[in-house]
């Protein structure tokens, strides 16, 4: 324990320590939205919602911050963001006590699929321009919010793009930071930060005892699973795997599934790998060499423990911000991770029109049958590749 403790001090660094930061700004300002409108699907009290942020943000830190240090990668871990989208759909005809029964069921599905190491079979069968076209596609969107939020506050996202330019020509490591407190700086100084009443104080969570019921399984549960699995673990492995580190999935969808399983009972819905803001996090923002950005994953988790711990008067600190602001800093923190990935699904010439494919179907935000435009965007991407490439095809047959 004291070596490790050394190690984490001597690769320590602010780069990292803002990136893990702006990962867990960015996943509270975001996906947090949809887990308050479930809970106002579910007419639950604010203390049952605070449970709910204590559930998902513990299970996050602990989580991601044994897996990057054990394994020494940025690994960053969140809550289910598709999966909290079906949340809002399922309340309040289910109850809290049925969609608990749903994450537990889903947990052990993931387990035993992580467990065994099938993830990682279904992982190597997907090339890197397939992959990379996947991720830039799911980015995409991102780059294009920055541009979106000069709708309504041009000056202070229009000044947060000059600053991110010359700080990218003159202070490359630290690119970041410097963005970041010139959109608080200005925010505060021109008034736009949003007013709220601040009331810190310790979470205490609470227990909720699992009912399951076939609606649970059926309308939940198996859902979950499906777009956990391909809406966050495919990509959140895809950006890993990308970026030079070739962690297998099979421990790192294990853990999470534990850690979901440990949360489940008091509100936490299933905890997956990142994607989205996992790449905040593995780019040379964070640190220049690529050992030591697992401090990114480290810091990330540190935030996210003190989030669980004051849980939605956490959330409080983060609603101060004005929603221009975020979709800004996300925009320009992801410019790095949208152009690796667009370089690499264009590299292969036997992959680009696959690639490119994937890209179109992966950033159109379809949805058929009920699954995201991530699913379909690597099942297109992938017919496309085996049938343009006749090797493939031949060999597939």
């Amino acid at each position: 324990m004291a070596s490790v403790i050394q190690t984490l001090k001597k690769d320590w660094s602010l780069s990292a320590s803002v990136a893990g930061f702006l990962a867990v700004l960015i996943s509270y300002a975001g996906p947090l939205i949809i887990f308050f409108q479930a809970a106002q699907a579910a007419q639950v009290s604010d203390t049952m919602m605070a449970s709910w942020i204590w559930g998902i943000s513990i299970g996050a830190a602990v989580s991601g911050i044994y897996l990057s240090i054990r394994y020494k990668a940025p690994i960053i871990t969140a809550w289910s963001a598709p999966g909290t989208a079906l949340l809002v759909t399922v309340f309040p005809e289910m109850s809290i006590n049925e969609a608990v029964s749903a994450y537990i069921l889903s947990a052990v599905v993931i387990f035993l699929v992580g467990a065994t190491g099938s993830f990682d079979k279904i992982l190597r069968w997907i090339p890197n321009g397939i992959a990379a076209g996947m991720m830039a596609g799911i980015l995409f969107q991102f780059g294009l919010e920055l541009f979106v939020a000069t709708n309504t506050m041009p000056f202070i996202v229009f000044s947060m793009l000059g600053c991110y330019l010359f700080a990218k020509r003159f202070s490359p490591r630290y690119t970041m930071i410097w963005v970041l407190l010139c959109g608080v700086i200005l925010s505060v100084s021109l008034g736009r930060m949003n007013p709220v009443d601040m009331d810190l104080a310790i979470t205490i969570p609470t227990i909720i005892w699992p009912e399951w019921t076939w609606n649970a399984t059926l309308n939940l549960a198996i859902p979950l699973i499906l777009v956990s699995l391909t809406g966050q673990f495919l990509p959140g492995m895809a950006i890993l795997n990308l970026s030079g580190y070739d962690t297998p999935a099979k421990p790192i969808v294990s853990v999470a599934s534990l850690a979901s399983l440990a949360v489940a009972c008091v509100g936490g819905i299933t905890i997956v790998l990142a994607a989205i803001t996992a790449a905040l996090c593995t780019g040379k923002d964070a640190h220049e060499l690529r050992e030591k950005r697992y401090i990114a994953g480290v810091a990330n988790g540190i935030f996210y423990l003190l989030g669980g711990l004051f849980a939605s008067s956490i959330v409080i600190v983060f609603s101060l911000l004005p929603k221009e602001l975020v979709a800004a800093l996300a925009g320009l923190a992801l410019i790095g991770a949208i152009a690796t990935n667009i370089t690499i699904a264009m590299k292969d010439d036997e992959q680009r029109d696959a690639a490119l494919i994937t890209f179109l179907a992966t950033a159109s935000g379809m949805s058929f049958l009920g699954l995201s435009s991530v699913f379909w965007g690597i099942v297109i991407g992938m017919v496309a590749h085996y049938v343009l490439n006749k090797k493939r095809l031949l060999s597939f047959s």
